[in-house]
């Protein structure tokens, strides 16, 4: 597939800056996956928009990756954590980051957080800004984790022009963020409140959980004309087995399996590549989801709307059709929905 294809224009204006007031009161796009029959409702209204049906979620919870750290001769360093690596010792964390600075950094330089409660060495620079850096805390009886929340901004999507503020805190995560590792937030799940969740079971709607730590990639854009020459980031997720088993019942049934957000179905669908059957545990994927692509896991797919030429929108072209998608983008501009991580979402359904 040929990126050009992934191209549309966007209004500025419909790019979301901040949440709505309500997370379940964003509109929601309806689109039925053979014709492009759409329907306009809100995301409160999700429970009556499907049979009972498993949703599954990913309860990834982002961390304050987004660190400002301080050369000896004063000269100001942004990291960005992307991964744990190892806990070589108590009260040390390896982690790869990208690092961002004017003059560079060079492997053994040490640099200090403000205030000086966390230090950083830099133990290997790679390509493309990489840098490997072990994290020690420097206060009396502190950990990394806690002084990385202490110094740590969250990473707001570089199309927020916007520092993050107290509402972000807790707007850019989703109510059912349990592991902490994304650098990213799995914003189809933002919309999900706890009272919607519950109007989910009530009318017969089963849950369950996947953990994908989603990375810097996700706002990587491509790099290649051809979408087969464009290399994906690596991800760790882990499925559990309540979920695996949740997800084969649903199947022996007859009950849709929704995917809520892409990152879920890049895990399940990366769990079933092999055998056809969604698996419990850990692992790493770097599948890259693009047409045409034959789906084993998910019959429908809650959304957010996402940028031009991006992997997550060839992933939605893979599961709803490139023209199908096209009709559905050119209507929720039309209708001026908001666009992007704090914006409106699609739940796509029916059969392709």
């Amino acid at each position: 597939m040929d990126a050009t294809r992934l191209d549309y224009e966007l209004p500025e204006d419909l790019i979301a800056q901040a949440p709505l007031p309500e997370r379940a009161g964003a509109r929601l796009l309806c689109l039925e996956r053979a014709g492009c029959r759409i329907e306009h409702r809100q995301v409160r209204e999700l429970p009556e928009q499907l049979p009972p049906a498993l949703w599954v979620l990913n309860d990834t919870k982002v961390i304050p990756a987004r660190l400002f750290l301080y050369k000896e001769t004063g000269g100001r360093v942004e990291f960005l954590l992307v991964e744990r690596l190892a806990e070589p010792e108590p009260g040390v964390e390896q982690w790869l980051s990208l690092a961002r600075t004017h003059k560079g950094v060079r492997a053994g330089m040490t640099l200090r957080a403000q205030p000086d409660v966390l230090q950083a060495r830099v133990l290997e620079v790679r390509e493309g800004g990489e840098v490997v850096v072990a994290l020690r805390a420097t206060e009396a009886g502190g950990d990394v984790a806690g002084a990385v929340s202490r110094v740590g901004q969250l990473p707001l999507p570089p199309y927020i022009r916007r520092a993050p503020d107290e509402a972000d805190l807790q707007r850019y995560q989703t109510v059912f963020a349990q592991h902490a590792g994304a650098v990213a937030a799995p914003t189809a799940g933002l919309h999900l409140s706890d009272e919607l969740l519950g109007a989910l079971r009530a009318r017969g709607h089963e849950l369950a959980y996947v953990t994908l730590h989603v990375g810097p990639g996700t706002f990587a854009p491509l790099r290649s004309a051809d979408l087969r020459e464009h290399p994906m980031h690596a991800e760790r997720y882990v499925i559990p087995e309540a979920t695996a088993r949740a997800v084969a019942r649903a199947k022996a049934e007859g009950r849709p399996v929704v995917a809520v957000g892409t990152t879920v179905v890049r895990t399940l669908e990366a769990s079933a590549a092999a055998s056809g059957v969604v698996t419990a545990g850990a692992g790493r994927t770097s599948i890259f989801i693009y047409p045409p692509y034959e789906f084993r896991v998910i019959d429908a797919l809650l959304t957010n709307f996402h940028l031009p030429r991006s992997t997550l929108l060839a992933l939605v072209m893979a599961f709803a059709g490139e023209h199908t998608t096209r009709c559905a983008y050119r209507a929720a501009i039309a209708e001026r929905y908001r666009f992007f991580s704090y914006g409106d979402a699609m739940l796509i359904k029916g059969v392709g």
